[in-house]
């Protein structure tokens, strides 16, 4: 493996880590929604969208995106072209998981739900002037396509983060026979946790 192709391995998985944190982060003031407060969601979206750092930091974050899907998809047509014979012939179910398989794919597609979410809240919020963001979040959840979207992409980063997660850790030096298998079960637990809070959100606000 080239020096290069380590290096875009090494700052994809950087940037991997840093939107892991960023979505423990949006779920946990998303789950505000769930409170009996609806003020308690729109202080802490009326923070982060004032707060200094926090303005500074989502430019940093939509840098990563960028780096992240445009390493992803430089290393998957890398790998296409160094692999001279098909996945079929090598049997993939057996050299590797779907997740693995799915990366590009599962990538792409959360990639377009983003510039769909960005457009529903993060445009709406910053730039139209939604002054309750809590009702601008509640009530798109009343439209049961939108809902049926917005699920089915979280699981679809639930896969990729399943996968993700533990290859950001291996692409950063943390391969051991002693740790890797914790980061592949903290990595599960983590995708799971991420997919499900999301959909939860999602679900509860369509049905009540």
């Amino acid at each position: 493996m080239s020096l290069t192709s380590l290096a875009r391995k090494f700052f994809m998985a950087l940037t991997g880590l840093f939107l892991i944190t960023f979505l423990i982060v949006h779920l946990t003031v998303n789950l505000l929604t769930l409170c009996s407060d609806p003020e308690l969601f729109n202080a802490a979206s009326h923070f982060m969208a004032t707060n200094l750092l926090i303005q500074i930091m989502q430019y940093v974050l939509a840098l990563g995106f960028v780096i992240h899907i445009g390493m992803g998809v430089v290393l998957t047509l890398q790998n296409n072209s160094a692999r001279p014979v098909k996945y079929a012939v090598n049997k993939p179910g057996e050299n590797s998981s779907l997740a693995s398989r799915s990366m590009i794919y599962t990538g792409l597609l959360v990639l377009l739900f983003l510039c769909i979410h960005l457009y529903n809240y993060f445009y709406k919020m910053k730039f139209v002037g939604v002054h309750d963001d809590y009702s601008l979040v509640v009530n798109s959840f009343k439209d049961p396509l939108f809902t049926l979207v917005y699920v089915v992409a979280f699981i679809l980063l639930g896969i990729h983060l399943n996968h993700g997660f533990q290859s950001a850790f291996q692409s950063l030096g943390a391969n051991h026979r002693v740790y890797t298998p914790w980061i592949k079960k903290i990595g599960v637990i983590y995708s799971v946790i991420m997919a499900a809070g999301f959909c939860l959100i999602a679900i509860y606000h369509f049905i009540f």
